[in-house]
């Protein structure tokens, strides 16, 4: 027996490529750059869902908290002139833009039924009642509620 032989014999295996530790590893680090490139890919669209809506006239807010009303876009130089208050503006550069502010809109509350908008005759105050009376009257009806 030589020398060479009996290292060989004593040398562990080589580990393979495909063991169960290493698909594992493999597994996950695919799945780190897939949540990453789908976050980018998030980021991008709601990147360009915000400019599509950033026009004159829209209510917006910077990153520093600066809150204004565009007047103009300048596309070449990628700047807003931002009406800050009345007569006062702020030049600011296109990617400040924290978010755009939609306008609230109120909704006008409709009965489902007419039976809303009439009188209910019976809880009417009777004739010639005193205000101690009225308050001793309301106290009871709220306790009965």
């Amino acid at each position: 027996m030589s020398f060479s032989s009996i290292l060989a014999a004593d040398a562990p295996a080589a580990p393979s490529l495909f063991s169960g530790t290493n698909l594992l590893l493999f597994a996950m680090f695919g799945l780190l750059i897939f949540m990453m490139m789908r976050k980018q890919k998030k980021t991008k669209a709601a990147a360009a869902e915000q400019r599509s809506k950033l026009a004159p006239g829209v209510e917006m807010m910077t990153n520093f908290g600066l809150f204004g009303k565009v007047l103009s876009i300048d596309e070449d130089e990628n700047k807003i002139l931002l009406e800050i208050s009345p007569g006062v503006t702020a030049t600011v550069h296109r990617q400040t833009v924290a978010k755009i502010i939609e306008p609230e809109t109120v909704e006008a509350i409709v009965p489902d039924d007419a039976s809303a908008l009439t009188l209910d005759l019976e809880k009417k105050a009777p004739a010639g009642e005193t205000v101690e009376e009225s308050l001793e009257r309301l106290k009871n009806e709220n306790k009965d509620n």
